[in-house]
């Protein structure tokens, strides 16, 4: 008899599946598979999302982002036997479904394929769909891992085919666990080996209780953009700064344009735009809209390494900054903070977005922020003083003149 057994994610209590800081929102699925004697033959922790592009009864193309993935059952899901190998299988939704199969051979187990399916005749994730009925999309993964070690790829892995682009980062799967115990060796995809080879080695000495940071150079501009079906969605130009505190260490970072990779997704209601690059897991700018007619930023997530190879996560889902009416720009010359939390700020520098509404692939016309405002209380207060001492000027000249009449009245 196969069972299942699954335990919860660190750090989110005691529930089975539990919201995590994220781009988007997203669930961390853990889950850990035990056979007949309750010993675990297959261990997976990871997050995903799915977003998939499908044609309208008028002919226009709709995109729509799976990241609400719902109670998860795991029919299915098999620790392997003599001709069929281990295999996880989610059931979430609407008629979706997420399958992973996994061989072994010799020394090696490999992460074989994976399947993902969806079913249009659900209105209400796929309104006017032209096209009714189940789809389903696999791609050949054929990751190598040794027998005994765990596949670890805390970076973003993006696989894309038939309409269908499937996310996965923070990933942990070990199959055909060994004697029931998961293993602790560590075998790392391409991307987090990559981001391992260039983290400096740092002495092991107790930091400091002070948190001054050395003061950084202006960061250099940069420009992002989005794309979906119906071209450009989603405007951003900024230099940025990182202020982060980590073990009483602050550190100050600026984000290189040139090194930084962007991506992102345009809904009616909300925008995101992802940044992320060799030390940066992904730094999220994410807007929504509010009254029907401003935007504002409304969330910031952010997951990087730091110089000693511990990872940095903060997330925050009630923000209000940089708020514009829709159809216009935001735009804010002067430097600017966005506070995520005590120990994560971020600070702008000639920062203009339109995550709405971009025509053409331009800015609209920009609404200033308070910090530009600034710039004209100089010549408001000039024209303030001008005006106290004229009206000083003429109660002094009226005072005077009847003084004057008074003393005439004496004779």
């Amino acid at each position: 008899m196969v069972c299942f057994r699954l335990a919860p994610v660190p750090g989110s209590g005691l529930l089975l599946l539990c919201l995590v800081l994220g781009a988007v929102s997203s669930y961390a699925l853990e889950l850990n598979l035990t056979d007949s004697e309750n010993a675990t033959c297959l261990y997976a922790k990871w997050q995903m999302n799915f977003t998939i592009r499908y044609e309208t009864t008028d002919k226009h193309n709709k995109t729509v982002t799976i990241s609400d993935l719902g109670p998860a059952t795991y029919s299915g899901s098999s620790c392997g036997d003599d001709q069929n190998g281990p295999k996880i299988a989610v059931q979430f939704g609407s008629g979706f479904s997420w399958i992973v199969n996994f061989t072994e051979e010799k020394s090696f187990y490999s992460i074989d394929s994976i399947s993902f399916s969806y079913n249009t005749n659900d209105n209400t994730t796929f309104p006017d769909a032209k096209e009714k009925g189940v789809f389903i999309v696999s791609d050949h993964v054929a990751f190598r891992v040794p027998l005994n070690d765990i596949f670890r790829c805390n970076s973003l892995l993006t696989l894309g085919k038939n309409d269908v682009v499937q996310h996965y980062w923070d990933v942990h799967v070990q199959a055909f666990v060994q004697n029931g115990t998961v293993s602790t060796k560590e075998f790392l995809c391409d991307k987090d080996k990559t981001l391992t080879t260039v983290l400096p080695i740092v002495p092991t000495t107790v930091p400091s209780p002070t948190t001054t940071p050395s003061p950084k150079e202006k960061p250099e501009v940069g420009s992002y953009s989005v794309v979906n079906s119906n071209g450009t969605c989603l405007l951003a130009t900024m230099g940025l700064q990182l202020n982060i505190t980590h073990d009483k260490v602050a550190s100050v970072i600026n984000i290189n344009p040139n090194t930084t990779n962007f991506t992102g997704s345009c809904h009616p209601q909300t925008a995101l735009l992802r940044l992320s690059s060799s030390s940066i897991k992904y730094l999220d700018f994410v807007f929504a809209v509010k009254n029907e007619n401003r935007f504002y930023l409304k969330e910031v997530n952010v997951s990087m390494y730091l110089v000693n190879g511990s990872v940095f996560s903060i997330a925050n889902n009630n923000l209000s900054y940089w708020d514009a009416p829709l159809g216009s720009s935001y735009m804010c010359n002067k430097e600017q903070t966005v506070s995520v939390s005590g120990a994560f700020q971020i600070n702008t520098f000639d920062l203009r977005v339109q995550p709405f509404n971009v025509m053409e692939g331009k800015y609209s016309t920009a609404q200033d922020c308070s910090a530009d405002d600034d710039n004209f209380l100089v010549p408001i207060a000039v024209g303030a003083a001008l005006a106290g001492v004229l009206i000083l000027v003429l109660l002094a000249y009226f005072i005077g003149l009847k003084r004057h009449h008074a003393g005439y009245e004496q004779f």
